[in-house]
């Protein structure tokens, strides 16, 4: 049976993260409160970010970057977008 949590990116009941999906009290914080459909939102912005501002993340600086977007975008309903990026038309 799928765990079950209120979401606070999506605002509803949705089906949450199977485990933290980041290390600390931050991934502790997710996966009370982030569903996996908010979750997998965030990894497509997240390589957006990675791709198209070109990130390192093998430099602390990147993995600070995507940290305090990656807050903003599931806690702070901040739009969090890479520079230059236009979704697609429907």
């Amino acid at each position: 049976m799928a765990r079950m949590i209120h979401c606070v990116k999506l605002k509803q009941e949705a089906e949450g993260l199977e485990f933290p999906p980041y290390p600390g009290e931050l991934g502790t914080k997710i996966w009370h409160s982030i569903s996996k459909q908010a979750w997998a939102n965030w990894m497509d912005v997240q390589t957006r970010l990675v791709n198209e501002n070109r990130l390192n993340l093998a430099d602390a600086r990147a993995r600070t970057y995507l940290k305090e977007q990656m807050e903003q975008y599931l806690f702070e309903d901040k739009d969090v977008e890479a520079d230059g990026f236009t979704a697609p038309s429907a």
